[in-house]
């Protein structure tokens, strides 16, 4: 059964899954109605573009540790994007990244998975205008949902969300539901509060 966490709550993903080795890590949105019920007028589509920052000892060292829609995989292999939706429409997951965790190289701690909404500031967009924010972690070797993460609070006015972070301590994999909002414009901006 999965587990539904709360804002800042961890979870051992090693100890309660014996021989995890890879995960799905799923993250979902949809874009809020205006006022006016179901014939409101909806707003111009928002692209939220996903991301994981691999971190060697909490800081992010090279550029090549970057994720996301212009570098879909990681050097290692270990990690994977697979692919960039740019409205958010549908149900389910909207983007998903891989995880090799059996496979990532000793020397990365920690890999933090952000969302940014691209071109926030010139588009006037912000997470405020978002409903409906998850994020997932599947055991991929038979679909099944670990844990969620729903995202209740209040955004308006950030422009990325720091969605959550899945780490290593003691030789286990953890996941750390992180839930933080910013006024990042683009994930440069975001990913050098790891620098």
């Amino acid at each position: 059964m999965s587990v539904s966490l709360q804002k800042g709550q961890k979870v051992n993903l090693s100890k309660e899954n014996a021989g995890l080795s890879t995960v799905l890590v799923g993250l979902g949105w949809d874009e809020a109605r205006q006022p006016g019920g179901f014939f409101a007028k909806k707003v111009q589509d928002i692209d939220c573009d996903a991301s994981a920052i691999m971190l060697k000892n909490g800081k992010l060292n090279d550029i090549g540790d970057l994720v996301y829609y212009g570098n879909l995989s990681h050097k290692s292999g270990t990690v994977q994007h697979m692919g960039d939706n740019l409205t958010g429409a549908g149900d389910g997951d909207d983007e998903q990244i891989i995880i090799k965790l059996s496979d990532v190289p000793k020397e990365y701690d920690r890999i933090v998975i952000v969302v940014n909404i691209y071109k926030a500031f010139e588009r006037r967009q912000n997470f405020g205008m978002i409903e409906n924010a998850f994020i997932r972690i599947v055991d991929a070797r038979n679909n099944k949902e670990i844990c969620r993460y729903n995202l209740t609070d209040n955004y308006s006015g950030m422009t990325a969300l720091i969605f959550g972070e899945v780490y290593r301590h003691n030789g286990e994999w953890k996941f750390n539901a992180a839930g933080q909002g910013t006024t990042d414009p683009g994930l440069n901006e975001l990913s050098a509060r790891y620098r």
